[in-house]
């Protein structure tokens, strides 16, 4: 009787209308997060904030809005469907899309300011757009036929584009365009950034503007080197047969070059890059009088990066700073010259924490602007005014994102000044001059709210508070949400491991329960962080699962002791750390043991298969998709980089491929693959499906028609989704929710 009467006042007590999450909800409008922005950028003149938005019938069709300072109100600015009805995107802008991570999304994907703050140049559907603040409705047709990577000239005389492999500006005073090259064609770019620098070097662009508008330095590189992989892409209704150059671990990668192109005359010239030809060239930028081009070279082992100073006017060079590594060196985007004095900001791991060093344009040392054991994850803005440098870091807990203040003349380098305040996850976006900024603000149970904010951090003004009332997307949900508890394990070495758990819904400490261990554990990616955003985590904890992430040695945003432990063996350290997890979960009273399953994609794929063949008596299941299961058979730069080339490393090379574990893999095994994949390519789940047949081992498998990497369709999401949760629940009997 005590029982029924506590569950007549637990049901009397539930909020009306509360409801669990579905799948079907969690891939429909509008999206639960509430109405996100994207892209946001604070205007010239600072006297608007604008941002891209999703419809609320549809999240994936984005479009410009702004939020004005004066009057503290959001509006639409140019609705992408009024502007371009029927967008087609061309091969290479969905090329580019699936670099950029954004090939699900349709409308405006980017823009940029003019420098006097007065038009915004918007790409859309091929064509080029220049938009009048003061009259969005009249956009201007500026160019047509494809373009890509569009940009405003600093001073804001030229609109320059790439068009078929070649690179073009408009003259905005006279509306001439001229074409600045004319031998790009075949497997000759000009001004683009090659497939590895986009996927791996986060590479958006291959031309830089110089600030008085009077030189353009351009990246022309020729792909004949790289060997062709023809694959097929199986759609539902044909297949298409792709010549793709993909350079894999060891292969010729593109032959580069620099030159400066004059954007009046076309007269070009070309930069020496050294007599190394088998190098990369990752960064290039201009000092802020525009007296000099600093290019960035990085050697093809990537234990030397170097940058380099070129005289615009003589073309004669110099080395500034040398990084080596003994592993690998990393590339940044901190290079910040300063306006009011020659010197400029350059960031290092070279204490073995990442920090920041003020120098001068001789290449001397002047100072350490951030110094003390705790690094930054990238510079924001300087405000030399002020003498302030504002970075984001995890200072004050690894598993948040703040931002902090430090004092340009070092004289605060341990001890920033902390700017956002709420514990969590902070994503900042500052005015150039550093005198507000945006703040997007997001914890595992408030999702994103954005004020504008004095840098201070006082408050200007919501810009979306997004607060989670009843009439909030997630409103409904939000009385079965769980909460998100976090901690620390220690990997073998001593380092600390940390980790995050949901409990199952209606959760009893007296009953053990299946674990769903989701996994990502490669390098340049943070699993375990306090933000918002982890809705199929949140689905399978009320499906009656515990939910539980760690990150393994060699995830980012920590030190390089501690990265450095997966060189030359990927998947050795991230195993055993992972298995220190699994081994810490079969520990707990609530924990069935005999019902852990592993999930991962992409790299995370990689870490399922590699698990299931380690320790398949301790995983009941598994689900893998998209895996490398080869490294040789993934790209130059990010392979080689974690495990040098493979003449260099064929131990390496075998041990950390998944076909020398086979043998262990015992446990019910799901593979999973996107047919169209220009990623990790189809090759790597049709080998392992060989592998495994040979072997006599039984799995099942999903192939997706036309789908890349990321199955990024909303329907594919759906399907992918409910076959991964139908698997756990088929193998570990399921929760109950």
């Amino acid at each position: 009787m005590r029982f029924i009467l506590c569950f007549l006042a637990a049901l009397a007590s539930a909020p009306a209308g509360a409801e669990r999450l579905t799948l079907e909800r969690i891939h429909a409008d509008p999206a639960l997060a509430g109405p996100g922005v994207r892209n946001l950028k604070v205007s010239p003149d600072g006297a608007r904030v604008t941002f891209l938005r999703g419809r609320p019938d549809n999240q994936f069709q984005l479009d410009l809005w702004e939020f004005n300072l004066k009057d503290k109100r959001a509006h639409l600015l140019v609705d992408s469907t009024a502007l371009v009805p029927n967008e087609t995107v061309s091969e290479q802008e969905k090329a580019r899309r699936e670099r950029d991570r954004t090939s699900s999304l349709n409308g405006i994907l980017s823009y940029s300011w003019s420098p006097d703050g007065k038009q915004l140049l918007v790409p859309l559907g091929g064509n080029l757009y220049l938009v009048d603040v003061a009259k969005p409705d009249a956009a201007r047709l500026v160019a047509a036929g494809n373009v890509l990577d569009p940009k405003i000239s600093p001073k804001g005389r030229y609109v320059s584009f790439v068009r078929e492999q070649n690179l073009f500006v408009i003259d905005l005073e006279s509306g001439r365009e001229r074409q600045l090259t004319s031998d790009g064609a075949g497997t000759v770019h000009n001004a683009e950034a090659e497939f590895v620098a986009q996927e791996e070097m986060g590479q958006r662009t291959g031309y830089y503007w110089a600030p008085d508008d009077s030189a353009i330095a351009y990246k022309r590189y020729d792909e004949a080197p790289v060997p062709v992989v023809r694959r097929f892409e199986i759609f539902a209704d044909r297949t298409d047969v792709v010549e793709q150059r993909y350079p894999a671990a060891g292969d010729p990668n593109v032959l580069v070059q620099l030159l400066i192109v004059s954007p009046e005359t076309g007269a070009r010239r070309q930069v020496e890059l050294g007599a190394e030809q088998d190098i990369y060239l990752v960064r290039a930028d201009w000092s802020a009088n525009g007296k000099a081009l600093l290019f960035q070279r990085q050697t093809r082992d990537q234990k030397r990066l170097e940058l380099v100073s070129v005289d615009a006017a003589t073309l004669a060079q110099r080395v500034l700073i040398t990084e080596t590594s003994k592993t690998w060196v990393s590339i940044h985007d901190d290079l910040r010259f300063l306006s009011g004095r020659d010197a400029f900001i350059w960031s290092s791991e070279r204490s073995g924490r990442n920090h920041l060093y003020l120098y001068d344009l001789d290449g001397r040392l002047l100072h350490p602007i951030s110094s003390g054991e705790w690094g930054i994850d990238n510079v924001l803005a300087v405000d030399e005014k002020a003498g302030r440098v504002f970075v984001a870091s995890n200072r004050d807990a690894v598993i948040d994102k703040q931002t902090y203040a430090l004092a340009l003349d070092g004289g605060t380098a341990d001890q920033p000044a902390r700017i956002t305040q709420g514990d969590g996850w902070h994503d900042a976006a500052f005015a150039r001059n550093g005198e507000v900024f945006v703040d997007t603000f997001s914890d595992p149970d408030t999702p994103p709210q954005v004020s504008i904010r004095r840098p201070d951090g006082s408050m200007v003004g919501w810009l979306e508070q997004n607060a989670l009332s009843a009439e909030h997307p997630y409103g409904k949900y939000q009385a079965n949400h769980l909460p998100t508890e976090y901690g620390t394990l220690k990997a073998a070495d001593g380092q600390s491991l940390h980790y995050s758990l949901l409990k199952p819904a209606k959760f009893n400490p007296f009953k053990r329960y299946p674990v769903f261990l989701s996994t990502y554990g490669g390098p340049h990616a943070q699993h375990v962080a306090r933000r918002w955003g982890n809705h199929f985590d949140q689905y399978m904890a009320q499906q009656g699962y515990v939910v539980f992430r760690l990150d393994n040695r060699g995830s980012s945003r920590r030190e390089r002791v501690f990265t450095d432990a997966i060189y030359r063996n990927l998947g050795a350290a991230e195993v055993a750390d992972q298995l220190v997890g699994i081994d810490w979960l079969g520990r707990q009273s609530f924990v069935d043991a005999k019902r852990i399953g592993v999930f991962g994609w992409s790299y995370g794929g990689f870490m399922t298969l590699r698990l299931l063949a380690a320790a398949s008596d301790k995983i009941a299941t598994g689900v893998s998709v998209a895996p490398v299961t080869d490294w040789a058979l993934y790209d130059t730069h990010y392979t080689e980089q974690f495990m040098d080339a493979p003449k260099n490393n064929v131990a390496g090379y075998q041990s950390a491929g998944v076909y020398a574990h086979l043998d262990g893999l015992r446990s019910p095994l799901l593979l999973v693959h996107g047919m169209a994949d220009d990623n990790v390519l189809f090759t790597n789940t049709t080998r392992m499906i060989d592998a495994l047949v040979n072997r006599g081992i039984h799995f099942d498998l999903m192939t997706y028609p036309g789908a890349k990497h990321g199955i990024s369709s909303r329907a594919g999401q759906r399907h992918v989704y409910a076959t991964i949760e139908a698997f756990f629940k088929k193998n570990l009997g399921g929760g109950q929710p």
